[in-house]
């Protein structure tokens, strides 16, 4: 798929969803970012602010299958995975999918599940397979997982660590919708006779998939590769971090930083397109000193830090080029 036919059809799907979901564009932007990049995201918001809502409107504006998992301290693992069920017409054992054989996974209030359980979610996403009583089942392609965690009410849960967060390539929040947003909900409820909005289908799944292949045609020049380099770098030399991003996070952040380009509708990454990104990539993966969470310090306004002081480079365009060429710094 062409550059400007994922930017048209990025807007397209965007525009579809802001339809059903009341939230700021940028995050909705976000959140398609991590499905361009063949990442899951996280979502972490009170009840209430349309988690569910976007997770559904994003499946069908794709065109993709929909699944949603109610994450309780019950749940076990094959609830999640599938079992085998013994057939009575064949006498044999059949293997009975679970909802995770969806290609859009919305993983409620995953932190309500016991660790067993998250970790049987955490593989298949890591995976893209579950392999249940030795037989290993290939997920459904696109596959692409919205978690989401309640940030108030935390008795009783089961909180993922950093390592386990580290799964999601962009952690963030729909948050509350201004004074206006909330009074246009009411405004589209009084226009529709139902209590739930929603969206209209705007690509196939063939054409999800070809969204999800065009990133990896994006330029990354040398300079802004290495720009992503020392960004992830420093957060292991910075005072406040007790432990830095893994390699791992520099690898998505490289990789989100070329999905949010496409949907830009640029064939390459500027930094303004690493800078924009980088604080939903890099964030939730910061482990902070105990001093520096006594003094209340957010791990968001770390990375926020770092972006000011890492030297940005300077990389120059020309409308003649489809690729960027240095400059000097």
């Amino acid at each position: 798929m062409e550059i400007q036919e994922v930017h048209s059809r990025s807007n397209a799907i965007l525009d579809e969803v802001s339809r059903a979901v009341i939230a700021d564009r940028q995050v909705l932007r976000t959140v398609l970012t991590g499905f361009l990049a063949r990442g899951h995201v996280l979502l972490e918001d009170v009840p209430g602010t349309g988690k569910t809502l976007t997770a559904r409107s994003y499946a069908t504006a794709l065109g993709l299958s929909f699944s949603r998992i109610q994450f309780t301290p019950d749940l076990l693992p094959s609830d999640v995975t599938g079992t085998h069920i013994f057939n009575e017409k064949t006498r044999e054992f059949e293997f009975q999918p679970g909802p995770i054989f969806a290609n859009i996974v919305l993983a409620d209030e995953i932190n309500r599940a016991s660790p067993k359980t998250q970790s049987a979610l955490l593989e298949a996403m890591e995976e893209g397979q579950v392999t249940v009583d030795g037989t290993t089942h290939t997920l459904p392609e696109p596959f692409f997982v919205i978690a989401t965690q309640n940030p108030v009410e935390q008795e009783g849960t089961f909180p993922l660590p950093e390592a386990q967060k580290d799964r999601f390539i962009i952690k963030t929040s729909l948050g509350y919708p201004d004074e206006e947003g909330e009074l246009e909900i009411i405004n589209r409820r009084a226009e529709r006779d139902t209590a739930m909005p929603g969206a209209q289908r705007v690509t196939n799944d063939e054409e999800a998939v070809a969204l999800r292949e065009a990133p990896e045609s994006i330029h990354t020049d040398p300079d802004v590769r290495r720009y992503i380099t020392r960004l992830c770098r420093a957060t292991r030399e910075d005072s406040r971090v007790k432990t830095g991003v893994s390699p791992r996070a520099t690898q998505r952040l490289f990789e989100a930083s070329r999905a949010l380009a496409a949907i830009n509708g640029r064939a390459y990454v500027t930094p303004d397109e690493v800078k924009a990104i980088a604080p939903t990539v890099l964030s939730h993966r910061l482990v902070l000193t105990a001093d520096a969470r006594v003094g209340n310090v957010s791990k968001r306004s770390v990375v926020m830090d770092l972006l000011e002081n890492v030297e940005v480079p300077t990389v120059q365009y020309t409308a003649q080029q489809s690729q960027p060429s240095a400059g000097d710094d």
